[in-house]
């Protein structure tokens, strides 16, 4: 009958979180459904819950531990927001599995937390540590605070070290030191752990706390730590993390999986994974707050709407903090680091269709920027117009070899493109300089391109093709800073004042989604590829547009009042 209330009693907190007044995203919701539907299904899949594990866990947050930090919680008890208890810790620690051998084992091996920052994920890792540490009856257990850096790792571990000296019972349970806490009744040990992976063959992880894995740029650390739980008979990785940039890295691949378990929808189950993703929606608006609460359970607890407000402002005023703001307070993937064109400004450029033909006889300018082996070839003509705007008409090149696979590795719909027109393809493994030629002699009879910018790298025999064979005129632009960044700032203005007209082209949206800029010290600026070698990301139409806009500022007279929205003036 208790265990019947107790059941009873989760599924009130769960439905509480479904209706209650705070948003939730549908990762979020998935979450909290899937948690629901094991209560009616769990045992036909040979689960078990113990509501009584569930009360002595959250007991020992609440009655064992405290606050250290924030001036509203210092010395208070660690009381769970729902969230936390009834998503994460209750679910962890009360959700058993039959065994055809000896007595039910815990349920869930792997715990993956996305949240963004100031929601309490920190101390949230750090009180489940100490609970596998001295209360989960393993003994010689092996605890770890796990990050790439040991300064990192020691930022949970500090958050276990403070609620121990806090708790007069665990203080007199718990050995302190500078490099580790020891607990002699269980002869076990709670470590901070960087990514020094090469030593660290003799592990054997009872529980493991991974801070920040999306910091984590290969999956080297994190399967070292997997298998060294082989020899537990209860194991628990704990992975907390907000959103990062690179989706080919481990994190990406352990959110995307965790993702599938959630999704009602998607074949993918395993009852090893707790997984909790709190973020916003695909078309939300970042700057709403109703999105922030959607993205922040613990806004109004751990986090003031009033700093998460200065926050956006910062944002709404600053393109570049943008992703930042977007990725740690609404956990939202970006494309990079640091955002360079505002997305949004960037949209609304796009303007009706461009039709090219409607410019016949207009002189235009043009970008060429060509590709290695895995890069896109683009070329970009910029037509100067009357009203002030200047349009861009895009035209891409990849190698038909492998386009599947490039796929994968980029995440862009590549042959679909192609279909469409957007994209060229052309045979074999890398561009084919060929097909290049023969479109740009194609398109500067069809337009009067008055001059066509290039970098020389990899581009000497094809450019001298066209100059000297086609009639084409070619200007060498290179990429340094003195080239790139007079047309590049330019740029930046134009598109914040709605005046770059790209007719919505879907690859140039990426190449303008994937930007990131860099500065010498008097703050002249360039574009660049984040990740260069591992980001599966493409710049070039963005590139090749920059060039043919610095040929067109250099070239076309304005009027006096171009400032006053009428184009470029130049004297």
């Amino acid at each position: 009958m208790k265990q019947m209330k107790g059941i009873a009693g989760r599924q009130t907190k769960l439905d509480s979180l479904l209706k209650g007044e705070r948003p939730l995203s549908k990762l979020e919701r998935w979450a909290v459904e899937r948690l629901l539907r094991d209560f009616e299904t769990g045992a036909d899949r040979g689960l078990i819950w113990r509501e009584d594990e569930a009360v002595r866990v959250c007991g020992f947050f609440e009655k064992g531990l405290k606050h250290w930090q924030g001036r509203q919680f210092v010395g208070k008890a660690f009381i769970l927001s729902p969230w936390q208890s009834e998503c994460i810790v209750a679910p962890l620690f009360g959700w058993y599995r039959e065994e055809a051998k000896g007595e039910p084992s815990r349920r869930f091996r792997e715990v993956y937390v996305e949240v963004p920052r100031k929601n309490g994920k920190s101390v949230l890792a750090a009180g489940v540590g100490l609970f596998a540490f001295v209360a989960d009856g393993e003994s010689g257990a092996e605890v770890y605070c796990v990050a790439t850096k040991r300064d990192q790792a020691k930022i949970v571990f500090r958050d276990a070290t403070e609620m121990v000296k806090a708790s007069k019972e665990l203080s007199q349970r718990i050995q302190i030191y500078r490099t580790g806490l020891t607990c002699d009744k269980w002869s076990s040990s709670f470590q901070p752990l960087s990514a020094d992976y090469n030593t660290l063959d003799g592990l054997k992880t009872h529980c493991a706390l991974v801070d920040e894995l999306h910091r984590h740029r290969d999956r080297q650390l994190w399967d070292v730590i997997v298998t060294s739980t082989g020899a537990r008979r209860q194991p628990i990785i704990f992975a907390i993390t907000t959103a990062g940039t690179d989706q080919l890295s481990v994190c990406y691949v352990e959110r995307d999986y965790v993702r599938r378990i959630l999704d009602p929808a998607d074949p993918a189950e395993d009852d090893t994974i707790l997984g909790y993703i709190a973020t916003i929606d695909d078309g939300d608006d970042w700057a709403d707050p109703a999105s922030w609460a959607k993205a922040n359970p613990n806004l109004g607890v751990s986090i003031e709407i009033e700093y998460v407000e200065k926050e956006c402002k910062k944002a709404r005023e600053t393109p570049s903090y943008q992703n930042t703001f977007r990725r740690y307070h609404l956990d939202e993937w970006t494309q990079q680091e640091t955002r360079w064109l505002d997305m949004g400004a960037w949209d609304a450029c796009a303007g009706e269709k461009i039709e090219p033909g409607a410019f016949k006889g207009k002189p235009c300018w043009a970008g060429l920027d060509l590709s290695t082996t895995i890069d896109l070839t683009a070329f970009v003509i910029c037509w100067a117009l009357e009203d002030g705007r200047y349009a861009l008409w895009p035209e891409f090149w990849i190698p038909e070899y492998e386009m599947a696979e490039r796929e994968r590795r980029d995440r862009v719909p590549y042959r679909a493109w192609v279909r469409e027109g957007w994209v060229h393809a052309t045979p074999g493994n890398v561009v084919d300089y060929s097909f290049v030629r023969a479109r740009v002699r194609e398109l500067a009879k069809e337009y009067k391109v008055e001059e066509v910018a290039f970098d020389p790298y990899n581009a000497t025999h094809l450019c001298q093709e066209l100059q000297d064979e086609d009639g084409l005129k070619l200007t060498e632009h290179r990429q340094g800073y003195l080239s790139m960044s007079p047309p590049a700032k330019e740029f930046e203005r134009l598109v914040k004042q709605g005046r770059i007209w790209h007719g919505g082209n879907p690859v140039l949206r990426w190449n303008a989604d994937c930007v990131e800029i860099t500065s010498d010290p008097a703050q002249n600026i360039k574009p660049v590829k984040p990740e260069r070698e591992r980001s599966g990301k493409r710049i070039d139409g963005i590139v090749a547009a920059i060039m043919a806009l610095g040929r067109a500022l250099t070239r076309v007279k304005r009027s006096v009042y171009a400032r006053e929205g009428r184009g470029i003036r130049t004297l």
